[in-house]
């Protein structure tokens, strides 16, 4: 597995591939996992370079995660099983209420038990939500409820789809800072 070193100490980190990516993605998950994703044809010289520029932040991230006995790592697939009918019904009913603002067609609402998401929408009106919702505050929760939702709309993150977001969450750019700054951001 290879490794980055930053004041001395040593880091694991995973490479994947990926034919959709863009770009180069750097996620330290909340059990300290270290994933650098790479576009295709990408070069792991190139992908050496972009991680060792990013090392500091890459150490303070798992170290941050380490300290905080983050508790949302320890959810195993016996919670989710356990949790994800609660969890429909309650991201069910945050969907309608704020659907009737919108009033967007949707397909179907899906709960996963996702590892780097809090949700995501499809071109087909389907919108995904990570089950972990109903362990985060009510307005954290709510925000990424009406961010998915205003992507029933915008596929993107253009202006206009930031303008529906705050059509109903106002203050949508302080919840986005809470959940990183909770190191909750699983993006």
């Amino acid at each position: 597995m290879p490794q980055i070193t930053f004041k001395e100490q040593t880091i694991d980190y995973e490479i994947k591939r990926s034919r959709r990516a863009k770009r180069l993605k750097l996620a330290v998950h909340t059990d300290g996992r270290v994933v650098l994703t790479l576009p295709w044809l990408a070069s792991l010289k190139l992908a050496e370079r972009f991680i060792e520029a990013k090392a500091g932040w890459v150490a303070k991230q798992v170290a941050k995660f380490k300290s905080a006995n983050f508790s949302l790592t320890k959810i195993t697939k016996v919670d989710y099983l356990a949790n994800k009918t609660k969890a429909k019904k309650l991201i069910s009913e945050r969907v309608a209420y704020f659907n009737q603002i919108y009033k967007f067609k949707i397909n179907k609402i899906t709960i996963k038990n996702q590892q780097t998401r809090w949700g995501s929408c499809s071109r087909q009106g389907n919108l995904n939500f990570n089950f972990r919702l109903i362990f985060l505050p009510q307005i954290l929760a709510d925000y990424i409820v009406v961010h998915e939702l205003c992507h029933l709309r915008e596929l993107n993150h253009s202006p206009r789809f930031w303008a529906l977001v705050a059509k109903t969450f106002p203050n949508y750019k302080m919840a986005r800072q809470d959940l990183k700054r909770a190191g909750l951001s699983l993006m």
